[in-house]
Formats: structure tokens, C-alpha cells, sequence
């Protein structure tokens, strides 16, 4: 299975997706006699400095920008997009300056970063395909602001990005750099939300939608990634050990800025769709949500299987903690029997109107938050 989708990447260089990432520390070294697979002609990166060993980086088959970015994106209002999204269809849901836009999963897996501006901020949007780590940053660095694209390089199986103005290379999962001029910087990550089309635009009604009209030529109808998502499958060119604590392919909700991060696998979120852990001082619930289609298991998001969504957040709201339960369609808080949504949103109740404060938080596989983050800790079953 891992050759053959190594013989397709390399086969679609100019269509498909690969990905790369890392958690190094902020130490940067020199460089010495060390190995590398990945090919250095063509760049005037400084590989003289760089926060993790070298030989970590691996080719991912296509060439740089291979698989390319989204520079010009060009988004619709919904009633454009509903021509070609359904209920299910899996989106980012992204809001900055009280702008709201969807980026849709099945775009994003051919070209895996959108360089973008949303209210008012230069953001970029990113998803690994292979590791299923969606992640959105302020594309501002010390003053100056970046553009991303992608080396067509892996860590632990995780997308290398490049930054056009240094051509520093930085790790997608931990959002630092960790080769080249910035070597040891970090980007300023925001706060995002994979939901389903549906339950944007009940969230958003306003919001609008990154289109198929990317400048590039894909069949945005067609995953290649089929079958990916299987969760005890091996990941592809991801070497060293798997963390046996879960299967390497069971999705999960990983609370990012807790010390250390705490990890909710989707398990056992489908089992009890509400569930409340110490994210380091703050008092965290992650919900969830069934219907929510996966985007990298069958050849179209129609037949795909049900994954759902998951959101995190403080359950503090004027300085009360609450509880939540599931109730029917919606989550009920004990303490005033108010109605919540996925999104955070009281919809019902005295609380009506209210907003939990979101948590940094991405839902990647585990074989990758363990690789990168060993001390993760998994939330303990009730």
C-alpha cells in the first residue's frame, strides 16, 4: 500500500499532494557532514542553519510547488458554492477581524496552502493530506509578511512549506521554521474549525467560500488520497516507531497550548460527544458532531465515510465553568439548561447569543501529534 502511493505521488507530480512537519525545539545548529534526501539544487536557502537534523527531511515525490499553492484565491457567496458543495462536504472554517470564510477540504488536498487575506489579516491556510492536519497562521514574521508554497519535502510525513521572501523552510504542524534564515521562528497560529458545509452556513450565514477557480487544473471531483484514512493502516513515508497508545490513523482532537497537549481520540468523542479535560489552567470541553463526510476516503465525498467535527473550548463563561451534555440535535449546559451548537454558540436559552471562547486545536492523526509531540497526554476515559 505505502509503495503504491508513493509511485502515484510521484506520478502526479503536477496534481496530487504530499506533506510535511515537525515540533523542533529553537536551538539552531550548523551545519555539517550530514546526509539529506532531498535535493538542494535550485535554492538559496541557508542550509547552514536549521533546528532538526537534516536527514529527518525526505523527498515526497513531486518538485517544488509540485503541488501548488493557492495564490489568487477568488471566493464565491453561498449560493455559488452550493453548486458544488453538499451538506456533508468537510470545510476549514476560518474568522479574523469578524470575516468569515470556508475553505473546502476537497481543494485543499491538491494544493494544500492557500495564500490568503481575511479581514484585514494576510493568513495562510494549510492541510496535510497525510497527516490530516489543518492549520491557519498569520502570515507576518517579525514586521515582514510571507508567502508559502511547498518544498515537496516530508518530516515524520508531514508537509515542508517554503517562504518565498527567505526561502526558510518551515515544519506545517508546529508552524516554526526549521531550516534556512528564520530557522527557530514561529508563525502566529489562529483559530480554525473543520465543520461541515451545513454547519457553516447555519454559523456563517454571511460568510463566503474559497472556489474551484484556483488557476490550476485539478479534478476537484476525485480524491487521491482513496482509501487513505484507514486507521490501523501504516503512514505513508513516515519512518520510526508509531505510539502504539492509539491506531496510527484514529483521528483526534489535539488541544495544542496545554502543557503537555492533551489529545481526545474521535473514538471516543462518537461515544460521548461532550467531554471536558484540563487543557494546562483552563477548564476545556471538546464537542462533537456526527455528519461530517471524510475527504481522503472514498473517491468522492458523496460515498465517503461519516468522521464528523469536533470543536475545543473554554467552558468558562463569565468566570462560571460549565458542563455539557449531549440532547438530541444539540448540547445542553447543566448549569442554566442553555442550547449549544458544535461551533460554541448558545442557540437556545439564557444564554442565547453567548460564545465559548475557542481553543487552538487541530484534528490530525495520531501517529503524527505522537511523532512530533510525545508527551501528549490522552485524555483519561470517564
Amino acid at each position: 500500500m505505502a509503495r503504491l502511493l508513493q509511485l502515484l505521488v510521484v506520478a502526479l507530480v503536477l496534481g496530487l499532494a504530499g506533506c510535511g512537519d515537525g515540533r523542533p525545539d529553537d536551538r539552531v545548529v550548523a551545519l555539517g557532514e550530514e546526509r539529506s534526501e532531498f535535493a538542494r539544487g535550485g535554492w538559496r536557502t541557508d542550509f547552514s542553519r536549521h533546528t532538526v537534523p537534516l536527514e529527518e527531511i525526505r523527498t515526497g515525490g513531486p518538485p517544488r510547488d509540485g503541488i501548488p499553492p493557492i495564490d489568487k484565491p477568488r471566493p464565491v457567496d453561498q449560493l455559488a458554492a452550493e453548486r458544488f458543495l453538499s451538506e456533508r462536504e468537510p470545510v476549514i472554517a476560518v474568522e479574523v477581524g469578524g470575516a468569515a470564510r470556508a475553505y473546502p477540504v476537497r481543494i485543499l488536498v491538491w494544493h494544500e496552502i492557500v495564500n490568503d487575506r481575511l479581514g484585514g489579516r494576510a493568513i495562510a491556510v494549510t492541510y496535510c493530506p497525510l497527516c490530516n492536519s489543518s492549520l491557519v497562521f498569520d502570515r507576518r514574521v517579525g514586521g515582514r509578511q510571507l508567502s508559502f508554497g511547498s518544498t515537496g519535502n516530508l518530516r515524520r510525513s508531514n508537509l515542508v512549506m517554503w517562504d518565498r521572501q527567505t526561502e526558510s523552510w518551515w515544519q506545517q504542524l508546529s508552524a516554526a521554521a526549521i531550516v534556512g534564515e528564520l530557522a527557530g521562528e514561529r508563525l502566529r497560529p489562529l483559530a480554525a474549525q473543520t465543520v461541515s458545509w451545513a454547519q457553516f452556513k447555519r454559523r456563517h450565514p454571511d460568510g463566503d467560500v474559497l472556489s474551484r477557480d484556483t488557476g490550476a487544473e485539478r479534478d476537484y471531483e476525485r480524491n487521491p488520497y482513496l482509501g487513505y484514512d484507514e486507521p490501523a493502516s501504516r503512514p505513508h513515508l513516515f519512518r520510526g516507531r508509531v505510539d502504539e497508545r492509539l491506531a496510527p490513523k484514529e483521528r483526534v482532537v489535539a488541544l495544542l497550548d496545554a502543557a503537555p497537549p492533551v489529545v481526545v481520540p474521535f473514538a471516543r468523542l462518537r461515544q460521548d460527544s461532550a467531554v471536558e479535560v484540563d487543557a494546562g489552567s483552563t477548564p476545556a470541553v471538546v464537542l462533537y458532531e456526527p455528519g461530517v463526510a471524510s475527504a481522503i476516503d472514498a473517491d468522492s465525498v458523496a460515498r465517503a465515510e461519516d468522521v464528523g467535527s469536533a470543536g475545543a473550548f473554554d467552558r468558562r463563561v463569565g468566570g462560571r465553568a460549565l458542563s455539557f451534555a449531549r440532547r438530541g440535535n444539540v448540547f445542553v449546559d447543566r448549569e442554566t439548561e442553555s442550547s449549544w451548537d458544535v461551533t460554541g454558540r448558545a442557540v437556545g436559552g439564557r444564554m442565547r447569543g453567548t460564545r465559548l471562547r475557542p481553543l487552538r486545536h487541530d484534528e490530525p492523526f495520531w501517529f503524527a501529534l505522537a511523532a512530533f509531540v510525545p508527551e501528549a497526554r490522552i485524555a483519561a476515559p470517564r
